[in-house]
């Protein structure tokens, strides 16, 4: 059900659906993030290439980031880009998936303090979150904590 709303979202272009989606998960973020309470610095969604961005219209990561951000009163920041246009990882093997997104990302804002909340709408194997977490911490975070929507099976 997750898997074909996600698809509706990301290939279908169903906006409302994705915040929907993201209305969901911010309603359980509280729980889910008790352990870091007051820990986090800033909510920063896995951004899309510029590309991509254009084409779909909309980064599913950050409305649902938006709607995270919103929920637990932490400031949204959008300054980790995507410099890197990169396949879809869909179809790629670990290693390949690795060598897609290695140096894809790039903080260009000011620097980060403490632990920032990474938001992004699937991890298969986890190849983006860890390259994305790298340029976070790069940048100066101490920690990442990642909260996704779903996590999908690596066939």
């Amino acid at each position: 059900m997750v898997r074909s709303a996600l698809h509706r979202v990301k290939y279908r272009g169903e906006r409302r659906r994705g915040e929907v989606l993201a209305a969901d998960v911010a309603a359980v973020a509280p729980e889910l993030l008790a352990h870091w309470q007051g820990a986090f610095s800033c909510v920063v969604p896995v951004p899309l290439h510029r590309t991509r961005l254009q084409e779909r219209g909309f980064n599913q990561s950050a409305l649902i980031a938006r709607a995270i951000a919103r929920t637990l009163a932490l400031p949204m920041r959008e300054e980790l880009v995507r410099v890197k246009s990169t396949l879809s990882q869909v179809g790629l093997t670990q290693a390949d998936r690795i060598r897609n997104v290695s140096n894809a990302f790039r903080w260009i804002g000011s620097p980060l303090q403490g632990t920032v909340l990474l938001v992004d709408d699937v991890v298969t194997t986890g190849a983006t979150i860890s390259a994305a977490a790298e340029a976070l911490e790069s940048a100066g975070a101490q920690s990442v904590v990642v909260l996704a929507l779903a996590r999908a099976r690596f066939d």
